[in-house]
Parts: C-alpha cells; structure tokens; sequence
C-alpha cells in the first residue's frame, strides 16, 4: 500500500548559487557529511547536490501526511547502492515520521528516482508499506 508519494524539481543553478554565495554555511547546513564526501569527488558538485536538494524536498512531502513536523535538512540522506541505484536513510524526525505513517503489522519502503536534465534536477519518492511475514 502506499502511504505517501513526493516529487520536487529543482534549478540546479539556484542551488549553485547558494553555493557559491554561503559555501559552507549552505552546504553544512542542508547536506550530510557523506553527501558533502561524495560530492567532493566530483568535477560537478553543484549538479549532485542540486539532486540531493530535490530529494531532500520530495522526501518531505511524502512524509507530510504522517502529521510530524520539524523535519530537518540532515535527517533524509541520499546515499547510492554499490550498483549507484540512490537510496534514502531517515534519521531523527523524519524516521519518526516513517515510523508514524506506517501501519502496524507492515515495515515501510522507500523508493527513490532521481534524475537531471540540466540545468534541471527532479527527485521523485514513493513510501510504500507491505505486511510483515510471520514465521510458521
């Protein structure tokens, strides 16, 4: 079952900007310390954190109708599988939030897509729950 979907869209130049003009108050502020590590080995950093942003964004809002609020740039951290698929970790009150909207007798999912055509980057995520088994 669904329990919440959420897409942002975002100018990677405005991201860029902010950069450029608070580079390390802004980026301190919005992103982890393993998404800062993983864009330092970028030649295009602004780009991968202008996906970062956008997820960051959609994440939020498929999390809104779990009625948590407070919810902070650090605790939705998209990080990339060993085959580069991304995938979100929750912390703090997004977790919460998570943990909130899902049903009893279900464990929640996240599904993430990203995807850029410059100067644009779109994030897209679906929260998805499904029955736990029970053992026999």
């Amino acid at each position: 079952m669904i329990l919440g979907m959420g897409t942002d869209i975002v100018d990677a130049r405005r991201i860029g900007r902010a950069i450029d003009h608070f580079p390390t108050r802004f980026i301190n502020r919005i992103f982890t310390e393993a998404e800062r590590h993983a864009a330092a080995a970028l030649p295009q950093p602004h780009a991968y954190f202008a996906k970062r942003f956008a997820a960051k964004e959609a994440v939020y809002k498929a999390l809104s109708g779990s009625g948590v609020r407070g919810l902070g740039w650090q605790q939705a951290e998209t990080l990339n599988q060993q085959n580069g698929a991304p995938m979100l970790r929750l912390t703090g009150q997004c977790k919460t939030a998570l943990e909130a909207m899902t049903p009893d007798g279900y464990k929640a999912h996240i599904s993430i897509s990203l995807s850029d055509e410059p100067p644009y980057a779109l994030a897209f995520v679906i929260i998805y729950a499904a029955p736990l088994k029970l053992d026999n």
